[in-house]
C-alpha cells in the first residue's frame, strides 16, 4: 500500500512537470479558464435588453392606435425608432438589421375597441436573440393591460380614486423573483456555463497532452513501464488524474467564487459547501476528460471535440430548456456527463442557497461517476499504451 501510495506522487510530480513544460496545456489549463469566463459573463453582465429597437405599423391610423404605440414606447425595454406604412416596409427594415421587431395594429383596433371587442396586437419578433424576443412581448402585453385597465375606468364614469384603483386592478399581485432579483439572463444563465467551463477545459487540456505524446511518440511516465519503473495502470491514472484535479482547485476558486462576485451574481451558497460540492465534480471531470482523451490522436482534436460539444452539453443540463420537459431517453444520455449533475449541484447551492442534503442525489451521481470513469480511464490507459508508444513492447499486464 506505501508503494502505491508513493507511486501516485511519483506520477502526479512527473506529470506537473509535463504541463507546465507545454505552452499550450498552460494556456488552455490557466489563461483559457482565467480569461473566458471574465469575456462571457462581461457580454451578460447588462442582464436583460433594453431601448430593443422596433418599428410599429398602425393599420387602423387612428388616435387609440397612436395612444397604443406611444404607450409601447413608453417601456424601457424597447424603443419605437419607425413608424413604417405597411407590413413590406416594416420587413424590410426587419432584413436589413434596422429593428428587431414588428409591432402591428390591425385596421379595425380602435373601432373594436370602441364597440369593447376585443382586438388582437400582433409581435413579430426576430427570433436571433430570444432577449429581443422577451423585451417585444412583455412591453406590448404590459401596454395592452395598462390601456385595458384604463378603458375599464372610463366605462365606469370615474369614481373616486380607490375606485378607480380597484377597476383597474381587481387582484393585486406583486412580482419577487426568487434567487434571480434582477430576472437577468446572466443570474440565470452563466452559473451554468461556469461549471461546464471546468469540465470543457480539463477534456481541452488533457487532450492536448495526449494528443503530443501521438504526435511526438513520447510518452514521459507511462514508457518507464518498459524500463522497469512498475507502476500499474491505476496508480498511474489517479496520480495523472491528482495532479490535474488539484491545478483545477485554484481555477476553481476563480471561476465559481471570485467571477460571481465581480460581476455581482446570485451567490448565497455556504462556502463550505460548494467545496464539498468541487471535489467530487472535479474528480468525475478529471477522470472523465482523460477517458475522452485516449482517442486524441492529435493536438487538435480537443478544439474540434470542444466545438461541436459545448453547446449541446448546455442544453443537455436542462438550463436552456426546463429538465422536466426532456424526454427520458436525453435525461439518460445527459447523465453520462459530469457537467449534468455538476450544474444541477452547484446552481442549487450558489444560487438557491441549498445545503448538501438537498443536493445528495447530484452528489452521490458525482461519486459513482467518478468509480466508473476511474475504472474505465485505467482500461483506456492501458490499450492507449500498447498501441501508440512503440517503447512499451506489451509488458504491461494486468495487476503490473
Amino acid at each position: 500500500m506505501k508503494k502505491f501510495f508513493v507511486d501516485i506522487y511519483y506520477v502526479w510530480w512527473n506529470e506537473l512537470k509535463v504541463v507546465f513544460k507545454d505552452p499550450a496545456v498552460i494556456l488552455l489549463f490557466f489563461i483559457v479558464p482565467l480569461a473566458y469566463p471574465l469575456i462571457y459573463a462581461y457580454i451578460y453582465n447588462n442582464e436583460v435588453a433594453q431601448h430593443v429597437p422596433i418599428v410599429a405599423v398602425d393599420d387602423s391610423r387612428s388616435a387609440k392606435g397612436r395612444e397604443f404605440i406611444r404607450m409601447v414606447d413608453a417601456s424601457p425595454d424597447v424603443n419605437v425608432v419607425a413608424r413604417a406604412a405597411n407590413m413590406e416596409e416594416a420587413r424590410e427594415m426587419l432584413r436589413r438589421e434596422e429593428v428587431y421587431s414588428i409591432l402591428y395594429l390591425p385596421n379595425d383596433f380602435s373601432k373594436r375597441i370602441g364597440r369593447t371587442e376585443q382586438v388582437p396586437v400582433f409581435v413579430y419578433a426576430d427570433m436571433s436573440s430570444m432577449l429581443f424576443y422577451k423585451a417585444s412581448v412583455l412591453s406590448v402585453t404590459e401596454a395592452s393591460l395598462k390601456m385595458g385597465a384604463d378603458i375599464r375606468v372610463s366605462e365606469m364614469e370615474h369614481g373616486t380614486q380607490a375606485q378607480d384603483e380597484a377597476s383597474m386592478q381587481a387582484v393585486k399581485y406583486e412580482w419577487i423573483p426568487f434567487y434571480n432579483t434582477p430576472n437577468g439572463f446572466a443570474s440565470f444563465f452563466v452559473p451554468a456555463v461556469l461549471i461546464l467551463i471546468i469540465q470543457q477545459t480539463l477534456v481541452l487540456g488533457i487532450s492536448t497532452l495526449v494528443g503530443t505524446h501521438n504526435d511526438r511518440k513520447t510518452f514521459t511516465v507511462a514508457s518507464l513501464v518498459a524500463y522497469g519503473k512498475n507502476v500499474n495502470a491505476v496508480g498511474l491514472t489517479i496520480g495523472k488524474a491528482f495532479c490535474y484535479s488539484s491545478l483545477y482547485l485554484i481555477v476553481s476558486v476563480w471561476i465559481l467564487r471570485v467571477i460571481p462576485y465581480i460581476f455581482n451574481l446570485p451567490q448565497i451558497g455556504d462556502p463550505v459547501t460548494i467545496m464539498a460540492f468541487v471535489f467530487p465534480y472535479l474528480l468525475a471531470a478529471t477522470f472523465f476528460s482523460m477517458t475522452i482523451s485516449y482517442f486524441a490522436s492529435q493536438r487538435e482534436f480537443s478544439m474540434l471535440l470542444f466545438t461541436f460539444t459545448s453547446v449541446l452539453l448546455i442544453f443537455l443540463t436542462g438550463i436552456s430548456w426546463p429538465w422536466t420537459a426532456m424526454p427520458g431517453a436525453l435525461k439518460a444520455i445527459a447523465y453520462i456527463f459530469p457537467s449534468t449533475p455538476g450544474v444541477h449541484a452547484f446552481v442549487k447551492i450558489n444560487t438557491m442557497g441549498a445545503t448538501l442534503y438537498d443536493v445528495g442525489f447530484e452528489i452521490t451521481v458525482l461519486w459513482i461517476q467518478t468509480l466508473f470513469y476511474c475504472v474505465l480511464a485505467s482500461l483506456m490507459y492501458r490499450w492507449w499504451i500498447r498501441n501508440y508508444d512503440p517503447r512499451f513492447k506489451g509488458q504491461l499486464v494486468p495487476g503490473k
